[in-house]
């Protein structure tokens, strides 16, 4: 096919898709953005999202992408590689299928916040512990100096 992108979108476990393809359309943070043969070089990271191609038949094909990155090189070549892939004939269930994974996405990212905001109290909390000044055995702070600068006044 003259004029045909070489898609490939892979997750750590396999290649998803290996196809020869007339146009790519995805989106990122910015936006939906569509990919044609001549395309300049491009690299840009992928949200939870369907991405949608045309094959060489021109039927539209489409897959569920779990984030990941995706390039462009060469004006020829579109190369994806995400966390999950999910190839599929049906747009519907796809979209479905990825307002799963971002509700998730959502969860997953509220419950690593909650956990760092819990280490950060139990570290603060334990650093103060060591520098109350009315604990024996603990840091003086402020250190106590002499009037000469050499330490503690006896």
């Amino acid at each position: 096919m003259t004029g045909a992108l070489h898609l490939t979108i892979t997750t750590p476990m396999e290649i998803v898709v290996d196809a020869q393809v007339s146009s790519v359309r995805a989106e990122d943070d910015s936006g939906a953005f569509g990919i044609w043969p001549g395309h300049e070089d491009y690299l840009t990271t992928l949200p939870v999202s369907v991405m949608r191609w045309h094959g060489e038949d021109g039927v539209p094909r489409f897959c569920a992408v779990r984030g990941g990155l995706i390039t462009v090189t060469g004006g020829d070549t579109v190369a994806v590689a995400c966390r999950e892939a999910i190839p599929g004939p049906d747009l519907h269930r796809l979209e479905s299928r990825v307002r799963d994974m971002r509700a998730l996405t959502i969860e997953t990212d509220r419950q690593a916040r909650v956990e760092h905001i819990r280490l950060h109290a139990s570290a603060v909390r334990q650093m103060m512990r060591f520098l109350r000044p009315d604990r024996p055995g603990v840091i003086d702070h402020p250190p106590s100096v002499t009037p000469d600068g050499q330490g503690r006044p006896e």
